[in-house]
């Protein structure tokens, strides 16, 4: 898989490219700057791109419209936005627009190199991935009537930890069931959200992205 890394700490960077290099990945750029990092992404054609939220020159939100950017402009590319902070308004912001391919993680899950890599796979595989904190804050919002209602207290556990981009034997390692009872919860979510099959979309990210705005 080819990765182009983007933030302005050149610890962090250099630091992320050595760990995915010794983990098999190949890192074709890195960039310090937002700007730098779409020149990149236009020349290299990575897999993934890694961005840092905030970067240079106001450290706002110039890494986020950067990744929007990049899905946008280049769909074959995902993105996975890193962050020092929870903020759960900028992850519904790129998954609002752009749900497939795309993920959110706070940086000190990265420390994790096994966390770090299987959330790149999920994203190449056309998934969301979304930090366990983004989705634990999500879940205790005040919700509104919806589908999500009819959803049991197992399904929704398990709708939750698809939200954190664990696949079915992930799902089926932290909830001690066996993989036809994941497949089953997993069907029955997707029957009450009223997902069905459909060329050219993913139906698990869909299925998070309901569940995320319910």
């Amino acid at each position: 898989m080819r990765v182009v890394i983007a933030d302005d700490e050149t610890l962090l960077r250099e630091g992320l490219a050595r760990l995915l290099t010794e983990a098999g990945f190949d890192v074709v750029d890195t960039a310090g700057t937002a700007e730098e990092l779409l020149r990149r992404v236009a020349l290299a054609r990575p897999d993934i791109a890694i961005v840092d939220i905030k970067m240079p020159p106001a450290h706002t939100d110039e890494g986020l419209v950067a990744a929007t950017e990049i899905r946008a402009v280049y769909p074959e590319v995902g993105v996975l936005v890193l962050s020092h902070y929870v903020e759960s308004r900028y992850a519904m912001r790129l998954l609002e627009e752009h749900p497939e391919r795309s993920g959110y993680l706070l940086k000190e899950r990265i420390s994790d190199v096994a966390v770090l890599t299987d959330a790149l796979r999920r994203i190449d595989d056309g998934e969301c991935v979304l930090d366990p904190t983004i989705v634990a804050r999500l879940i205790g919002r005040p919700r509104d009537e919806s589908p999500l209602h009819e959803l049991t207290d197992r399904e929704r556990e398990v709708l939750a930890l698809m939200a954190e981009g664990h696949s079915n034997e992930g799902i089926c390692n932290k909830l001690v069931l066996s993989p036809k009872t994941v497949e089953t919860h997993v069907r029955h979510i997707l029957l009450k959200l009223g997902i069905r099959e459909a060329p050219g979309y993913h139906r698990r990210v869909l299925a998070i992205l309901a569940y995320l705005r319910g």
